[in-house]
């Protein structure tokens, strides 16, 4: 203040506040960011980073695979079977809902849920190691595809059971794979088989699943719950819609379990679907059956255009700095296929 007019104590008649701090930026304020007021800001961050890393992996598609996390697998060492807390905990679940064992059959202690469960959990250890095997196969196909970029990685939603196999199978098979988590009420941990550069931990459902279906050209659905059924008839129904702005393989893993799940054919004797949407997805029962509809829908699909029209004729080079995406358009990177949406 100016000498007539005097400091703020002698015409306010309090002492002058203390000199303030500066603010925070807004994209550095985690109370805006973490509130209401931020929410469109976390969901754009979940399109953008996953993309981002996606672009600097050169991750060109994915083959996604969906499927129970409440099994364990069938450990080499000692063959123990656990039923899981929770869908992606990593706790077991009860002793009153775990599987028998051969002494409580025999002695007769076993519930009838336990008994059920006994078989059953030997039934989806067979499931664990087929998806690894499957995984393994096509992530050996896919590395010979002559391409500046990965083709057909797979990819899980990144917790254990079925989706810990899908990882397993292609790590073993020395391709990246990507894990696309969700963060739980309860535990959830990424599996260990995940490639740390592709390992996504998601606030959001839908933005999780929109980068399921985003890069997927093939989907292999195995045994699973709740959550195996959303995400397969989400796709589905996609497909049936026409919305996909591409085609896309569907592979369900295990007609025994599925027919006893579901009765697609009475929606077509009701007329709830259409009899050609039966065609949108294929039944398989071993790792090769299903390698070899995945290996024909995308080889059909996706590498004979391309080869075609000359987009497989690059190889990857890498160098020290050398950055492969620069100067690359959204319709590069997605391909046609993908830049647009289907209306």
């Amino acid at each position: 203040m100016d000498q007539e007019s005097g400091s703020c104590e002698q015409v306010c008649g309090r002492k002058a506040p203390d000199a303030l701090a500066k603010a925070a930026l807004a994209y550095e304020n985690p109370e805006f960011l973490n509130g209401p007021d931020g929410r469109l800001i976390r969901i754009v961050a979940e399109y953008m980073e996953p993309l981002a890393r996606f672009r600097r992996e050169q991750i060109q598609d994915t083959v996604v695979f969906f499927g129970s996390a409440r099994f364990r697998g069938k450990e080499e060492a000692d063959h123990e079977l656990e039923l899981l807390d929770n869908t992606g905990s990593t706790q077991a679940a009860p002793s009153s809902e775990q599987p028998a064992s051969v002494p409580q059959i025999v002695e007769g202690t076993a519930t009838e849920l336990q008994r059920k469960r006994a078989v059953a959990a030997v039934e989806m250890a067979r499931y664990y190691e087929d998806a690894r095997r499957l995984s393994g196969m096509l992530t050996k196909w896919a590395k010979q595809i002559p391409s500046r970029r990965h083709r057909f990685v797979v990819t899980s939603g990144g917790g254990p059971g079925i989706m810990e196999a899908a990882n397993r199978g292609a790590w073993e098979a020395g391709g990246k794979t990507i894990g696309l988590n969700i963060v739980l009420p309860f535990e959830q941990s990424p599996n260990c088989y995940i490639t740390p550069s592709l390992n996504f931990e998601f606030h959001y459902f839908f933005m999780r699943k929109l980068w399921f279906a985003y890069l997927a050209k093939a989907l292999v659905v195995f045994p699973g719950g709740f959550g195996t059924l959303d995400e397969m008839f989400e796709i589905l129904t996609l497909a049936q819609t026409q919305k996909l702005a591409k085609k896309i393989t569907v592979v369900i893993y295990g007609s025994d379990y599925w027919k006893k799940v579901f009765n697609l054919d009475a929606l077509v004797d009701t007329g709830a679907i259409s009899p050609k949407d039966i065609e949108l997805f294929q039944y398989a029962d071993t790792p090769e059956q299903a390698f070899e509809m995945l290996r024909h829908g995308l080889t059909q699909n996706y590498l004979l255009a391309e080869a075609a029209s000359g987009k497989l004729s690059h190889t990857r080079k890498t160098a020290d700095g050398e950055d492969l995406m620069a100067g690359w358009t959204v319709e590069d990177f997605l391909g046609p296929e993908m830049a647009k949406t289907s209306k």
